[in-house]
């Protein structure tokens, strides 16, 4: 891989003269509203981002190079102040086939609320919670599109861990991960070879996406340890899986279906797991240019109170108001109910462009009624508001 990566290198600095810069840089605080489990963490939190992105193609658009880095520096917690390459990926098209080598990102995946079969790239667990924030993945991506469908293969040489907040950030499990003590199955460790297939393929309103992948699994199990200072510490240990996915959306009208399901193996016992429901979109609401969007899903994953993750038995309701002005005003609000424990998490997201260059955004989570045994407890008094300021250049 470090043969690759030098090639790439080589060639982004012979191609920077002759690409396009684009990119965003952020200021972002937090306010937390209930103190803290430790007396390490605070009530407050600004952070700077910084996203640029180089874009340069040649040989008629049938080659490209993009490199994407991003930084991160947090007032607060050392792990959250990070960098990381998310691209830098060259993409050869021919007339039925794509080839993609380096590092870059690959989403798949339907449901709003969580997504199962997204399992390509590592979550950057730092950004934000929610994993939607992804870690750029060294691969070798061959796409071949046929009349049947696009089949996609991966070799992915080189595992990337899993970020956690440190002692002294907000959003984290108590006792905190210590990423220095991770374990892994395998006996190469980071340097294992995984694996995936993929087919795609539309067929009249359907979408539907199959996928197979083999390697370390990117959801860490983790084992209770101490640190050098004899304090308590989760340590992370990643299994090598099997993980076979179905991925389907049906568009109806106004009506979009959706669903995502996940069988596994490896990871003790063989598991399965689903999330699956519908969003209609009511258009021009109320003689208006505005959309509302009506969003149902349910979350099932068989292990129970076992799971790793706090969504085995819970039900997503989430409205989505756009208003489809100059501003690209849209407001997002739902709530994740465990129908075990009755514990819930309320999520609001809204954002506004501010003329042609700016954008703010405001988000706010808050955990109630969550019971100590839930996967999501260390978070319970960790409601936040996040304000975002971003320049586009």
């Amino acid at each position: 891989m470090k043969w690759l990566l030098s090639t790439l290198l080589l060639a982004l600095s012979l191609s920077l003269s002759a690409g396009e810069w684009s990119g965003e840089i952020a200021v972002e605080g937090r306010y937390f509203s209930e103190q803290a489990r430790s007396n390490k963490q605070s009530d407050s939190n600004l952070s700077i981002a910084f996203k640029p992105e180089f874009y340069h193609d040649w040989d008629n658009g049938r080659q490209s190079l993009t490199f994407s880095p991003f930084l991160r520096w947090d007032q607060r917690d050392d792990e959250r102040s990070h960098a990381d390459i998310r691209e830098l990926i060259w993409i050869r098209a021919g007339d039925s086939w794509e080839l993609q080598a380096g590092i870059g990102k690959v989403f798949w995946g339907v449901t709003e609320a969580v997504h199962l079969v997204d399992i390509i790239n590592q979550t950057d667990l730092v950004e934000n919670p929610d994993g939607e924030q992804k870690l750029g993945q060294p691969m070798i991506k061959l796409s071949l599109e046929r009349e049947i469908g696009i089949f996609d293969l991966f070799v992915l040489p080189g595992f990337r861990e899993r970020t956690f907040p440190g002692e002294e950030g907000r959003l984290r499990s108590h006792p905190h991960v210590d990423t220095n003590k991770a374990d892994y199955e395998s006996s190469d460790k980071q340097r294992h070879i995984d694996l995936a297939l993929r087919w795609f393929h539309s067929l009249g309103d359907w979408d539907i996406g199959l996928s197979h992948f083999y390697g370390t699994s990117r959801n860490p199990r983790f084992r209770m340890a101490y640190s050098n200072t004899g304090q308590p510490v989760l340590t992370p240990y990643y299994d090598l899986i099997h993980q076979t996915s179905l991925d389907l959306q049906a568009t109806k009208g106004d009506w979009l279906w959706k669903l995502e399901l996940i069988s596994r193996r490896g990871q003790g016992s063989a598991t399965i797991a689903a999330a699956g429901g519908f969003e209609n979109t009511l258009v021009g609401i109320f003689d208006s240019s505005a959309d509302l969007g009506l969003i149902t899903e349910y979350l099932y994953d068989d292990r129970n109170q076992d799971a790793p993750t706090p969504f085995q038995n819970d039900l997503f309701l989430a409205l989505r108001w756009t208003a489809n002005d100059e501003q690209s005003l849209e407001i997002l609000g739902g709530v994740i109910l465990d129908l075990d424990s009755d514990a819930r998490m309320v999520n609001i997201e809204t954002s506004r462009r501010l003329g042609e260059a700016w954008k703010l955004s405001l988000q706010g989570r808050f955990w109630q009624e969550v019971p100590a045994s839930d996967a999501g407890y260390g978070m319970s008094r960790d409601d936040y508001i996040e304000l975002t300021l971003k320049r586009y250049f």
